[in-house]
């Protein structure tokens, strides 16, 4: 990427490209032999906590926070590079560097929302590492693509609320070092202003009544790197009321503020895992011959390779765009490109991603190369965070409104 950014990036760029080479890479295949040698595939590999002790020696550590206070204290724009360079090994380089989701997002939405008390008690480990976290909005009941429909309901009882719900696909939920959830769910039900029916309350993952039920396979994967998804059960739950983030009924705001910046770091490693794809790509085709020739000279493959880079180049700088606009007009000024990021980019990372599983053969969908994998969770990014018609409908109403 020739892109010029501003000192302060391009030196952590360069260092975290040296770090992904010396240390991450490597550790792809070590961190594979380890889990399965585990008690559980949900322990992490003595690999991941030897990276995250060398990536915060090198001071990569909590970039993703632009609070100097909590984090590096960079800017979308000055973080999205490096979040691209993260997406080259979405499995292990995010959590190396403390940037992975859903912890990300919480520890966002705790530092912009939470209390004194909340940020001392959860905020604090998960800044240093010490703990993981969960974020348990998506219902299987309800289409959850619209937050207005969610089930689970949270009713005050003096000084406590109880929570009753059951919620699936709860990110990071099955691993043994998760330890807080921000559940959302309504406490006013039945108000007026449906945007206005839903909060977020603190439950601790020992708390009586919360039950991990299972882990949710995506396309055949747990997702043992990133604590699984799993389906989770709230009975009866109950907590202080001092555990609820912000107000009552704030917590469609706070899923808005939380999901805007969640976006941009998808999208960044996306294009990541698309240069990862590249490389493998014409790697394979330079190494391997069929018909008498090389593959690099195949037509067909001339065409997946030079789409592929067209498509990443443009895929960068809408997203650097996007970044710059969060920057300096705010995430609601970046709106409609927030929402054409999150369309268009996951979309064609899954395109590249199959082309480069059609030119490796049977070893694309082994688990012998990281396509596989890498397809799964582009595809999964469809539906992550709002799926396609969501952001597609929301997006082509103003550009309507403009015309009106």
């Amino acid at each position: 990427m020739d892109f010029a950014f501003d000192a302060r990036t391009e030196e952590l760029r360069e260092k975290l490209s040296a770090f992904m080479a010396e240390h991450v890479r490597p550790a792809e295949r070590v961190s594979h032999e380890q889990r399965a040698e585990l008690e559980s595939p949900w322990q992490t590999p003595r690999v991941v906590d030897e990276l995250k002790a060398e990536a915060r020696k090198q001071g990569l550590w909590n970039l993703f926070l632009p609070d100097p206070e909590y984090g590096a204290g960079l800017t979308n724009l000055q973080y999205a590079p490096l979040a691209e360079i993260t997406g080259h090994s979405p499995q292990l380089a995010p959590t190396a560097l403390n940037c992975a989701a859903p912890d990300t997002g919480n520890m966002e939405v705790l530092a912009q929302f939470g209390s004194p008390e909340q940020r001392e008690r959860w905020l604090k480990p998960l800044l240093d590492g010490e703990i993981r976290s969960a974020f348990a909005m998506t219902e299987p009941e309800v289409a959850s693509s619209d937050a207005t429909n969610i089930g689970t309901r949270i009713r005050r009882e003096g000084d406590s609320y109880v929570i009753t719900g059951r919620k699936w696909y709860i990110s990071g939920a099955m691993n043994p070092d998760c330890r807080i959830f921000i559940v959302m769910g309504k406490t006013d039900p039945d108000g007026a202003d449906v945007r206005r029916q839903q909060s977020m309350v603190l439950v601790p993952r020992d708390t009586p009544g919360v039950e991990i039920r299972r882990a949710m396979s995506v396309y055949g994967y747990e997702d043992h790197y990133h604590g699984g998804h799993a389906e989770v059960v709230f009975d009866e739950v109950r907590v202080p009321v001092s555990n609820l983030v912000g107000e009552e009924g704030g917590g469609f705001a706070i899923a808005q503020a939380r999901l805007g910046p969640g976006r941009i770091h998808h999208c960044m490693r996306l294009i990541g895992m698309a240069e990862r794809a590249i490389e493998l790509m014409c790697r394979r085709a330079l190494g391997r011959t069929a018909f008498g020739k090389p593959l690099a000279q195949q037509g067909v493959v001339h065409g997946w390779i030079a789409d592929a880079r067209v498509q990443v180049e443009q895929l960068r700088l809408l997203v650097l765009k996007t970044a710059w606009l969060m920057d300096t007009v705010g995430n609601r000024g970046a709106h409609t490109e927030i929402q054409a990021i999150k369309i268009a980019t996951p979309r064609a990372v899954v395109g590249i991603l199959d082309d480069a599983v059609q030119l490796h053969g049977a070893g694309g969908v082994s688990q012998d190369f990281p396509l596989a994998e890498l397809w799964a969770a582009a595809r999964t990014l469809r539906l992550a965070d709002g799926p396609d018609e969501v952001h597609q409908r929301s997006l082509a109403r103003r550009e309507l409104r403009r015309y009106a």
